[in-house]
């Protein structure tokens, strides 16, 4: 997230490199995010105004406290966790050390009810058993590089605190990529069966995870060609 310095390139023999807009990251993780806070808005507008129950929506009916928590911490999670890819707010401790204090407990929440989720609400057509193992994996995964984020600020490795932190970030925005992915798939391909829906909710998680590791290896590129402080 470091933007290098006209001076800096000179003096490495660079060209001068056109600055990127430091909000176009940020606004567009805002943007894939809305897509699942707004449906999550709607969830919540249904339990709360006593919807017309259906076999679609019959257990969140039943046990509402686990989808209102999730919804309530992925949408805090998502829309506020944006805003820690901007480089001057992430340079200023006070902003950092706030949003990571409610980012932290609403990652975990988001991770962990859905989790519980995955493991105790029935599905109305019965599921697919690879989609629960990917549910699973990815939400635990999700979860482990949040502890993992932790521990690294304990020991002030504020490198691999960044690093498990986009980590987890990129799994827990994942829902707005897998709509824009099923988008793309039911315009260009058509419908999806259960294998086929499975298996787009997966590679979804992939390519997030895998931009993600992009963005650490550039940042700990840009580390270590122009060091200081960030």
């Amino acid at each position: 997230m470091t933007t290098e310095t006209t001076n800096s390139r000179a003096q490495n023999g660079w060209p001068p490199k056109r600055r990127r807009a430091p909000w176009l990251a940020p606004a567009g993780l805002i943007l894939l995010s809305l897509i699942p806070v707004i449906a999550g808005m709607f969830r919540v507008t249904e339990l709360t105004s006593g919807g017309v129950i259906t076999p679609d929506n019959a257990r969140f009916f039943a046990s509402p406290i686990p989808v209102i928590t999730h919804i309530a911490s992925a949408t805090v999670y998502c829309l506020l966790g944006a805003f820690q890819f901007v480089p001057s707010l992430r340079r200023r401790r006070g902003w950092h050390r706030i949003a990571g204090g409610i980012l932290i407990p609403a990652g975990l929440l988001a991770a962990l009810s859905g989790l519980w989720m995955t493991a105790f609400y029935a599905s109305p057509d019965g599921g697919s058993a690879l989609l629960m193992v990917f549910r699973l994996s990815f939400g635990a995964a999700m979860a482990a590089c949040i502890f993992l984020g932790i521990i690294a600020l304990k020991r002030r490795d504020f490198s691999a605190h960044g690093a498990w932190m986009t980590r987890a970030y990129a799994l827990g925005i994942a829902a707005g990529t897998q709509a824009v992915v099923f988008a793309f798939w039911i315009l260009g391909v058509g419908p999806v069966n259960s294998l086929t829906d499975a298996l787009l909710m997966g590679a979804a998680w992939v390519l997030n995870a895998a931009v993600a590791e992009f963005v650490i290896r550039r940042r700990a590129q840009m580390a270590r060609a122009f060091p200081g402080p960030r």
